[in-house]
């Protein structure tokens, strides 16, 4: 049983006044001085741009401060992994179109960090790989190019686990050949989760007060729940997948990464939208809304269905998603218990294969039309590119990358069977049988236990306990939400709210509900762990309140 036991004498007041910190074991730089976050979200910060108290130039230099407190020196998060070269500039200039014309809307001035296998135009698009470094595009994504039309601005680009943990059996979630290893800003030595590792650690720690990480099975929620933020997987399609760094045409999606549910509803809004490159957007212009205006102040009617069989064998989980079941009770929902479903004892394996196959197919894709400085073509060339790197390989293999090559293309009959076999069974007889059987409207389980112990011997080594079924969700591709629901000795848990196709304003709402009534988020204590820094980053420090606690 993972027992997250760590140092509790160190505490920053993240939101409060100056603090100095000090880099050690090696660090050269000078102690830091950590300049509170100008808002602890989108929301707080908009309203002070329209009060005067602050401009957009002030707020991106504070977020800029502060991450060379955190992220460079200090405890050193490695949150961060590009930051945007135009960053001051755009904001001086959202200032001026602000003073000239006013603001255009709730996005308008918000700093916000881009996971680095979402391309930007001004940055290179890595996914954390060497053999990706000049991978500079010169083009958005479209869904960054939404979020710019609304005047955010792009702080940067934040690490990941490297190829959005789809390198090897044995990864290290948080770590990147680019990157290093990300820390979980509650306790240095535990694992950020990934592979939205960097956007997790950055929007706990107030780096910025919006991320976007992407999702394939696992890496919008699990960062976010450990990390102690909301993070919103949306149903695939929702949001295009043009000009991300792919692993699953089935199974890939971005997602807001918060610290609160209106922001993600947000930027969801704002990001929604059918793009003819990506087909599986298709439908997205005749079922997207305004999820922000779609929020309600209570759950009156609403019939949700709860997976107890989910809850595992961690009491401390148990006992908070006990709690949280009463406030669902007290904002007005219908509480139904479901039974757990029997699933295909090959649909872990079938889910497998159907990833190693999508990613063959879709990287080779990606890779041939990549910026012209990227020397690597295709997966053979970087399996290629890895074995003679000095670096890449230093920590762990590429089984994945190697039995992906071996496969057959997309019209193999194992590959269709497989994939057909993994949709019905998450799917028709997965959360479509539970809403349905049960006539609820959303379902709600822990989301995972607290965050386990970086492992750079033996990569991520854990044990879930039985708790959560978000990778039902993931699979059948439906709406997830996780929300903090309180801690397990310090570190974070989640409440997760999952639904059907399309039912993202549902899974919103619900998460949104017992958000504002529970008020579970925290603040970290970027805790000092015994993790073998040198082992697993070229550039991780320890770090001490120099004031004295």
């Amino acid at each position: 049983m993972i027992k997250p036991v760590f140092s509790l004498l160190v505490l920053l007041a993240a939101c409060s006044s100056e603090t100095t910190v000090t880099a050690s074991l090696g660090s050269d730089k000078p102690p830091a001085a950590v300049p509170a976050a100008p808002a602890m979200t989108a929301g707080d910060l908009a309203e002070k741009y329209r009060a005067g108290d602050l401009t957009v130039e002030e707020a991106v230099q504070a977020y800029l401060d502060r991450i060379a407190a955190l992220d460079d020196q200090g405890p050193a998060l490695q949150a961060v992994l590009t930051l945007n070269p135009n960053a001051l500039e755009d904001a001086r200039a959202v200032d001026a179109e602000a003073a000239e014309t006013g603001w255009r809307g709730p996005l308008h001035g918000v700093p916000v960090l881009i996971k680095d296998n979402v391309e930007t135009l001004d940055m290179p698009t890595t996914a954390g790989s060497r053999a990706l470094s000049d991978n500079m595009t010169e083009r958005d994504a479209p869904i960054v190019a939404r979020l710019r039309a609304e005047g955010a601005i792009i702080l940067g680009k934040t690490n990941l686990s490297e190829w959005a943990n789809f390198r090897s059996e044995d990864s290290i979630s948080g770590w990147s050949g680019l990157g290093g290893q990300t820390r979980n800003p509650y306790s240095l030595d535990r694992s950020p989760c990934g592979s939205s590792s960097g956007s997790g650690a950055a929007a706990a720690a107030m780096l910025a007060p919006l991320t976007i990480g992407t999702e394939t099975n696992g890496s919008i929620i699990c960062p976010s729940t450990m990390n102690g933020i909301v993070g919103f997987k949306p149903t695939v399609g929702l949001l295009p997948r043009t000009h991300i760094v792919p692993i699953s045409s089935t199974q890939d999606t971005a997602g807001p990464m918060t610290r609160s549910v209106r922001d993600a509803a947000i930027m969801l809004t704002a990001m929604a939208g059918t793009d003819e490159v990506d087909t599986a957007s298709a439908d997205s212009d005749s079922n997207k809304t305004d999820y922000a205006a779609a929020l309600t102040d209570d759950l009156t009617g609403v019939r949700i269905g709860v997976m107890r069989f989910a809850t595992g064998d961690v009491p401390e989980v148990s006992a908070a998603f006990d709690e949280a079941l009463s406030v669902l009770e007290e904002a007005g929902a219908v509480l139904v218990d479901v039974e757990k479903k029997d699933t295909p004892d090959d649909l872990g394996a079938n889910e497998y294969l159907v990833l190693k196959a999508e990613f063959k197919a879709t990287l080779n894709d990606y890779l041939a039309n990549a910026a012209p400085g990227v020397e690597s073509r295709s997966l053979a060339d970087l399996i290629a590119f890895n074995d003679a790197d000095e670096r890449e390989l230093v920590l762990f293999d590429q089984s994945i990358f190697t039995q992906s090559e071996e496969l057959p293309g997309l019209e193999d009959e194992t590959y269709q069977t497989a994939l057909a076999s993994i949709l019905k069974a998450t799917r028709e007889d997965g959360i479509d049988d539970m809403l349905t059987s049960n006539d609820v409207d959303v379902l709600v389980a822990p989301t995972l236990p607290a965050a386990f112990l970086i492992d750079a011997v033996y990569g991520d080594n854990y044990d879930n306990k039985g708790v959560g079924l978000g990778w039902m969700a993931a699979i059948a591709g439906y709406p997830h939400i996780t929300v903090p629901m309180g801690s397990h000795r310090g570190l974070p848990v989640g409440l997760s709210v999952m639904a059907g196709k399309w039912q993202d304003t549902d899974v919103l709402n619900v998460g949104y509900n017992y958000e504002q009534r529970s008020e579970k988020i925290m603040t970290p204590t970027f805790a000092r762990g015994p993790m073998d820094v040198e082992a697993t980053s070229a550039a991780v420090t320890t770090w001490q309140d120099t004031d004295g606690q």
